[in-house]
């Protein structure tokens, strides 16, 4: 069975930031890093190459694939904020609906600018999101 490509490693978040040449998506992803370390407890930690992840779960799918993600993570990316919520969005409707511009995937939130979404709305999205994983993978 194939390795999973995103892994957290012991690379520095700090030297993967200034990589990244739009500083605005850098303060923004700053402010987000402190948001989710404050609701996981977890410090900020290197997942593959750009993603900066908070806490860990395990999971098993029914195909016998297993790995390792973070409980919630960001990632400065060109085109946008991107925020890993893993409990998806289903389940938070009206949050999702008091929250602002966004953009969704499975499990990602798009964001262009901070400016556009209520941020404690976010911390109440991402706060769920991590206690329901916890719940759900111990």
């Amino acid at each position: 069975m194939a390795e999973p490509k995103t892994k957290q490693h012991d690379g520095s978040v700090e030297a993967f930031l200034e990589t990244v040449e739009d500083r605005k998506r850098v303060e923004d992803c700053r402010v987000v890093m402190e948001m989710m370390e404050r609701v996981t407890g977890e410090e900020p930690a290197m997942w593959g190459p750009s993603i900066i992840g908070f806490g860990s779960y395990h999971y098993v799918y029914a195909s016998g694939r297993e790995g390792d993600w973070p409980l919630t993570g960001v990632s400065p990316r060109k085109q946008s904020l991107s925020l890993y919520v893993m409990a998806g969005f289903d389940r938070y409707e009206e949050l999702m609906a008091r929250l602002g511009k966004h953009r969704t995937g499975k499990s990602c939130l798009y964001v262009n600018r901070l400016e556009d979404v209520d941020l404690d709305v976010l911390e109440e999205l991402v706060r769920l999101s991590v206690e329901h994983m916890r719940s759900r993978y111990g």
